[in-house]
């Protein structure tokens, strides 16, 4: 069988994807500072869980986790919300989202947005979440975009990423306090 240019080019080209991610991954696994966790517990009269994962690495943080519970096949607004409090049941006590740099409500990782504001999470058929993301916008452990001590909540509805301040995510279905770990 002849091997012709384009077979060579999609040949090399599945190389260097393999190649990426396999750098990536080991980024992943091995940060380089300081980590922080979240324990997603339900509010009330919901069933969304889950744990999700800060890991500082150089000037990006490394998001992770699985949350469950969620609505089969939906989209959710998730973001970092200014304050670690998740006594009220309904996930309120957290406050607005973590802004420290006032900017306007947006789309994580496309032009201003709040620090807080993170991507949506897309359910499977299951209603479960996993993800993983890096942000430039978040720090752990020291700096104005520190998300420890903060609140993480998980919303009903999916972001629409103009409305402001909250991008009409609707109520809170799960609540978290960023720990240091």
């Amino acid at each position: 069988m002849k091997t012709t240019g384009t077979q060579i080019r999609f040949a090399a080209a599945a190389v260097a994807s393999a190649a990426l991610a396999a750098l990536l991954a080991g980024c992943a696994t091995q940060p380089s500072g300081p980590m922080a966790t979240a324990s997603l517990r339900a509010t009330t009269g919901n069933t969304t869980t889950g744990t999700v994962r800060f890991a500082q690495s150089g000037s990006q943080v490394l998001v992770t986790g699985t949350i469950t519970g969620l609505k089969p096949g939906a989209e959710h607004g998730f973001h970092v919300h200014e304050k670690g409090d998740c006594s009220s049941g309904d996930g309120m006590s957290t406050g607005g989202h973590f802004n420290p740099t006032s900017h306007p409500h947006g789309r994580h990782g496309m032009g201003t947005h709040h620090t807080g504001d993170l991507p949506s999470l897309k359910a499977d058929a299951n209603g479960s979440a996993s993800f993983s993301f890096a942000s430039g916008t978040l720090s752990v452990g020291s700096g104005v975009n520190d998300v420890v001590g903060k609140g993480l909540i998980v919303h009903r509805d999916p972001d629409d990423y103009r409305t402001q301040p909250t991008g009409n995510a609707g109520p809170r279905l799960a609540c978290a306090v960023i720990s240091r770990s």
